[in-house]
C-alpha cells in the first residue's frame, strides 16, 4: 500500500509496478508500445469519492489551519543575517562547476530551513558547520605550511548531483540525516583559505545570534505551539485563532473541536535537533515526561512501533511528537489533532502527514494547523500556498490533497520556488511573480484535472452490482466469527493467564496490566506491533473502536499481537484438547437419538513446489459434518458447537452415555465415512469455486506477460542487429554491444518460457485428502434425562416444533407482505431462522421466530442467537408469533431485544414472554 503509486511519473510507476510482477513490466515504458494493465493489481482510492453503503462518507472532513505568527525582534536579527549569509553563498557558488554548485546550492537550502525551524536546530547547524570547517582549516594549514597561503585552494568535500539531491526525497529518513549532515557541515563555496576564514568568522557571528535568542527564550513559534497544546489540553477546549482584527481564521469552516477526555496531539517538524527541543519542553509545559512519545528517522523499527502502540493505547501518552519517520506507513489515528511545526518543502509530505490521521476507521473531523513565519521571504510564499489550497479545497471537496505532489510551477517544483524567494524575494516584481506562479499552480481547472488524472482508472459499478456486491458482503458478515464470540474467548482466557480486563464503557474495557507471560510471548512470536503493559481502552466490534467523546480503543481482533499471544498460550497449555473430543448437550432436543459432529479440514494446492511441502497451498476451509445413526445427515454451518453445552459433573459421565443402546452406532468408522462424504460431496465444490476464480487471473497474467516480453525480445533482437552493423563499420557506441544485447534477449526469452511454465503449474490445482480433526457427540437433553431417570419430554418437544414451523411460515409470508424476500435458514443454524432481502438496495435482515401459545411464561433463546443479534444489532429481528386460544395468531416484531451477551459457558438464557411482548411492535 502507498499513497504516492503514480505523481505524474509514468517512468517511475512502471518500475514501481515491477515490484509486483517484473515480468509484465519489464524494461522501461515506451508511450506509443506498452499499455499496462493495472486493474487487476491496483486499486486506486480517492478518499473523499469513497462512499459506505448507506451513500456517508467512508473518511471523515480534514480541515487545515494556516496559523501565520511574527518573529520577534532578536528573531529578525537572526533571520535576515543568516538569510544574507545564504544569499551571498549561493551568488559565490555561482563560480563552481555545476556538480559542486548543487552541492553548496543544497547544503544551504538544508541550512535556511533548520533557521525556519528552531533556535535550537539553527544553533546546532551553525555550531557543527563551524567547527566542520575550522578543522578543514587547520588540515589545509597544516598541509600547507611553507606554501603561500593566499593560492592555496580549498580541497572539495563531499558532492551531490541533482538527481541523487532528487533521490533523497524518497530515502529513508536515516539515509538523508547522514547526508544532509555530511554536506552541511562541510560544502562551501570557498575557493582559497582566506575565504574559508572569513566563511568560519561570518558563522561565529551567527551562532551568537542564535545563541542569543535561544538563551532569552525568545521563539515566538514555541509560543504559538504552547498557546495550542494549552487549549488543547484544558476544559476549555479549542477556539479558532483569529487574524488582527479578530476576523477568524479559516471563515466558514467547521470551528475546531472541543478538549475532549484522552484527546492527543500529533506535532510534525523536520528535524532532529528541533523534535528533541520540542521534546524538553512539552513535557515540561505538561508536566509528565511520560506524557510524550518520540519517532524519528534514528529509532530502529520495534522502538517506533512501541512508541506507536505506546500513543495509540496508553493513556497517559498524549503527545507524540515525529519527523518524517513518523508519516512512513505508521498508523496515528488514535488522534485526530495535528500541528505542522516545520512545514515540508515538498508538500506532498503534507498529505503524507495527515494521512497519518486521516484514515479509514477515523470517526472525527481531522484539523490540521500549519505554523506559518509571515514576515519570512519563504512563509510568505507558503502562506500564499496555503490560503490558495483551502480556497480551491472548498471548490473540490478537499480532493486537492490527493493531488500537490504532482503540482508544478512553472515546471519547478515548490523547493526551487521557496529558494528564489530567498534569493531575490526582497523584489516587489518577484514577489508579485511568485504570487502568480502560486496562483497559476492552484487554477481550479488545473487541479481539477489533475485530479481526474491522479485516479488512473476509475472503477464504475451500476445498483445492480452494488445491491449484489452487498448483499454478498451483508451474507459474509453473518458467516465471520463473530465478535461476540471473540469478546467471550478473550476475557476467560485473558483472566486465565493472569489478567484483569474491566469494562469502563458498555463493552469497553480497559488493561492496567498485561502479564509478562503474555507479553514476552508476543516477543517470542515476532507479531507485528509489540504488546504495551497497559491498553487505555480495548473492544471487539469496530463501531466501539472511536465512539464520538471516547479515548479509542484497540481493535481487538484475529491478526492483533495480544489475542494471538493469549491464543497460543492458551493452545501451548491444552494441547490434547482437540483430539480428544467432546462430549456436548443439546437442551433444545427432547429427543433420544444422539448425533456426532466430524469437523474436517481440506485443502487446495496448485503445482508450484511449496518451501514446507511438494505443493502449495492456496485455500483451506473447515468443513462440519452431522453424522446420526443412518449415516451423515450432511454438512452444517461454521461453530455448529455454539448453541451446544459442556456435559456437567452431575449429569451422567461420557462412558454411561456411550454404553447406550442408543450409542451403538458411534465407531471409529465414522471418520472414514467423513473422509469419503468429504472427497464426494465438499471437495469438488471447493475445487470448482477456486478454480473459477483462479483460471481468470491466470489468463490476465499470461496475457500481460507474454505481450510485454515479446516486445522487449524483439527491441532487444533489434537493437542486437544495429549494433553489429556499427561494429562491423567501425563506429563506437556507449552501452552494451551486439553480443549483450543478444545475450539479453536471449536472457528475456528464457525469463519467458520459465514464467509461462510457473503458470501452467499455477493452472493445474488439486485437492488434498480432507483430513480428521475432531468430533463432538451431541447428546440430546432427553436422552440425559432417560439416563437419569426423569421423565422425557419428546411430545412436548414434537409440539413445540410444530409450532415454530408454523410461525416460520407466518413470518415468511409476513415478509413477503412488507415487499421482501424471505429465505427459510433455520436448519443451518446460522443464530437466525429467516433470511430476508431488501428487493432495492440488496441488504439482508435476519430473523429469529419464537412461536408461543397465549399464556406461555418464558421464551429460551440460544447463546448463538442472542450472540448473533448483538453482532448485528441493527439488521436482527425478534419475530414473536402469539397464537391465542381462541385461534388466529398475532406477530410482533422486536428490534435490539437483548442488552448483553450470556455469561461464559451458558448456551441459553430465559427471557420473560410478556416483558418481550411489552417491547414488541408491529411487524416493519
Amino acid at each position: 500500500m502507498t499513497a504516492t503509486p503514480h505523481n505524474g511519473k509514468e517512468d517511475d510507476f512502471q518500475l514501481f509496478m515491477a515490484l509486483l510482477d517484473s515480468d509484465r513490466f519489464e524494461g522501461r515504458f515506451r508511450p506509443g508500445v506498452h499499455h499496462p494493465d493495472t486493474s487487476d493489481l491496483m486499486r486506486r482510492m480517492v478518499k473523499e469519492k469513497l462512499f459506505k453503503f448507506d451513500g456517508t462518507p467512508l473518511f471523515p472532513v480534514r480541515r487545515a489551519y494556516t496559523v501565520p505568527y511574527k518573529l520577534s525582534e532578536g528573531e529578525v536579527s537572526l533571520y535576515e543575517a543568516v538569510t544574507q549569509y545564504v544569499r551571498r553563498e549561493f551568488n559565490r557558488a555561482e563560480r563552481l562547476d555545476a556538480r559542486k554548485r548543487t552541492t553548496v546550492g543544497f547544503a544551504l537550502t538544508i541550512l535556511q530551513r533548520r533557521l525556519a525551524s528552531s533556535p535550537e536546530a539553527i544553533h546546532r547547524s551553525l555550531r557543527r558547520r563551524r567547527r566542520r570547517l575550522q578543522d578543514r582549516l587547520r588540515e589545509m594549514e597544516d598541509l600547507l605550511s611553507g606554501r603561500a597561503v593566499g593560492s592555496s585552494p580549498v580541497p572539495g568535500g563531499p558532492e551531490l548531483d541533482s538527481e541523487e539531491i532528487e533521490d533523497l526525497e524518497d530515502a529513508p529518513e536515516g539515509e538523508v540525516e547522514a547526508a544532509e549532515a555530511e554536506v552541511l557541515d562541510q560544502a562551501t563555496a570557498a575557493r582559497s583559505i582566506p575565504e574559508l576564514k572569513a566563511e568560519i568568522e561570518t558563522l561565529r557571528e551567527l551562532e551568537r545570534l542564535a545563541r542569543k535568542v535561544l538563551n532569552r527564550s525568545d521563539d515566538t513559534k514555541w509560543r504559538e505551539l504552547a498557546g495550542l497544546l494549552g487549549k488543547v489540553f484544558t476544559p476549555a477546549g479549542l477556539a479558532p485563532r483569529v487574524k488582527e482584527g479578530g476576523v477568524p481564521y479559516g471563515a466558514g469552516e467547521i470551528p475546531p473541536p472541543q478538549s475532549s477526555p484522552g484527546q492527543k496531539l500529533v506535532i510534525f517538524t523536520e528535524h532532529k535537533d528541533t523534535l528533541n527541543y520540542l521534546n524538553d519542553r512539552i513535557r515540561t509545559l505538561i508536566g509528565r515526561p511520560e506524557a510524550v512519545v518520540v519517532i524519528h528517522g534514528g529509532l530502529n523499527r520495534r522502538d517506533r512501533l512501541r512508541a506507536q502502540e505506546a500513543f495509540r493505547h496508553d493513556p497517559e501518552v498524549r503527545v507524540l511528537l515525529g519527523t518524517d519517520a513518523a508519516g512512513e506507513g505508521i498508523n496515528l489515528q488514535r488522534a485526530h489533532l495535528m500541528v505542522n511545526y516545520d512545514l515540508p518543502w515538498n508538500p506532498n509530505r503534507l498529505e503524507q502527514r495527515f494521512g497519518r490521521i486521516h484514515r479509514i476507521g477515523q470517526t472525527e473531523v481531522c484539523h490540521l494547523w500549519n505554523l506559518v513565519a509571515a514576515d519570512t521571504r519563504e512563509g510568505k510564499v507558503y502562506q500564499t500556498l496555503l490560503d490558495k489550497l483551502e480556497t480551491e479545497r472548498q471548490a473540490l471537496g478537499g480532493q486537492v490533497f490527493d493531488v500537490l505532489g504532482q503540482v508544478q510551477f512553472e515546471g519547478k517544483s515548490l523547493k526551487d520556488l521557496l529558494v528564489k524567494a530567498i534569493r531575490f524575494g526582497e523584489r516587489p516584481e518577484i514577489r508579485a511573480h511568485l504570487d502568480t506562479v502560486v496562483g497559476e499552480a492552484l487554477d481550479r481547472n488545473r487541479l481539477r484535472g489533475l485530479v481526474q488524472r491522479h485516479a488512473l482508472a476509475e472503477d464504475t459499478m451500476d445498483t445492480s452490482r452494488l445491491h449484489a456486491v452487498r448483499e454478498e458482503m451483508e451474507r459474509a458478515d453473518a458467516r465471520r466469527l463473530q465478535p461476540h464470540f471473540i469478546e467471550s474467548f478473550f476475557l476467560e482466557a485473558f483472566k486465565r493467564l493472569g489478567g484483569a480486563a474491566r469494562q469502563r464503557e458498555p463493552r469497553r474495557y480497559r488493561i492496567s496490566h498485561v502479564p509478562e507471560v503474555i507479553r514476552r510471548r508476543a516477543r517470542e512470536m515476532g507479531t507485528r506491533e509489540p504488546v504495551p503493559v497497559r491498553y487505555e481502552r480495548i473492544a471487539f466490534e469496530k463501531s466501539l473502536v472511536a465512539p464520538r467523546g471516547q479515548p479509542k480503543a484497540a481493535f481487538v481482533c484475529p491478526g492483533h499481537p495480544l489475542l494471538d499471544a493469549v491464543l497460543d498460550l492458551i493452545l501451548e497449555r491444552n494441547p490434547t484438547v482437540l483430539r480428544r473430543g467432546a462430549v456436548l448437550v443439546d437442551d433444545s432436543d427432547h429427543g433420544l437419538e444422539p448425533r456426532v459432529l466430524i469437523n474436517l479440514e481440506h485443502a487446495v494446492h496448485d503445482a508450484r513446489p511449496a518451501m514446507d511441502g511438494p505443493k502449495r497451498t492456496i485455500s483451506k476451509q473447515m468443513i462440519y459434518l452431522d453424522f446420526g445413526p443412518e449415516g451423515v445427515l450432511g454438512r452444517v454451518q461454521f461453530a455448529p458447537y455454539l448453541d451446544f453445552r459442556p456435559l456437567q459433573r452431575h449429569e451422567p459421565s461420557p462412558g454411561e452415555i456411550l454404553s447406550r443402546q442408543e450409542c451403538a452406532w458411534i465407531g471409529c468408522d465414522l471418520q472414514r465415512q467423513a473422509a469419503a462424504y468429504a472427497v464426494e460431496k465438499v471437495v469438488p465444490e471447493h475445487l470448482a469455486e477456486i478454480d473459477k476464480a483462479r483460471q481468470s487471473a491466470i489468463d490476465r497474467t499470461e496475457a500481460a506477460v507474454k505481450d510485454r516480453l515479446t516486445k522487449e525480445i524483439s527491441r532487444w533482437d533489434h537493437r542486437a542487429e544495429d549494433l553489429k552493423l556499427r561494429e562491423k563499420a567501425g563506429l563506437a557506441s556507449a552501452g552494451p554491444n551486439s553480443r549483450e544485447a543478444a545475450k539479453y534477449a536471449d536472457q528475456l526469452q528464457a525469463r519467458l518460457r520459465r514464467r509461462l511454465d510457473v503458470l501452467a503449474l499455477e493452472r493445474r490445482i488439486s485437492g488434498g485428502p480432507p483430513v480428521v480433526l475432531g468430533g463432538m457427540l451431541v447428546v440430546p437433553r432427553g436422552l440425559l434425562d432417560m439416563i437419569a431417570g426423569l421423565k422425557t419430554r419428546s411430545k412436548a418437544a414434537a409440539d413445540t416444533q410444530a409450532i415454530a414451523a408454523r410461525a416460520r411460515a407466518i413470518v415468511m409470508e409476513v415478509e413477503r407482505g412488507l415487499g421482501f424476500e424471505p429465505t427459510d435458514r433455520e436448519f443451518e443454524k446460522l443464530g437466525y431462522d429467516i433470511e430476508s432481502r431488501v428487493p432495492e438496495t440488496g441488504r439482508l435482515r435476519f430473523i429469529e421466530v419464537k412461536g408461543r401459545v397465549e399464556g406461555a411464561p418464558t421464551i429460551t433463546v440460544t447463546r448463538n442467537e442472542i450472540l448473533f443479534s448483538l453482532n448485528k444489532p441493527d439488521d436482527f429481528i425478534l419475530a414473536i408469533v402469539e397464537f391465542p386460544d381462541e385461534g388466529g395468531h398475532r406477530v410482533h416484531y422486536l428490534r435490539r431485544p437483548f442488552r448483553r451477551e450470556p455469561d461464559f459457558g451458558a448456551t441459553g438464557v430465559l427471557y420473560d414472554f410478556s416483558d418481550l411482548l411489552a417491547r414488541a411492535g408491529e411487524p416493519s
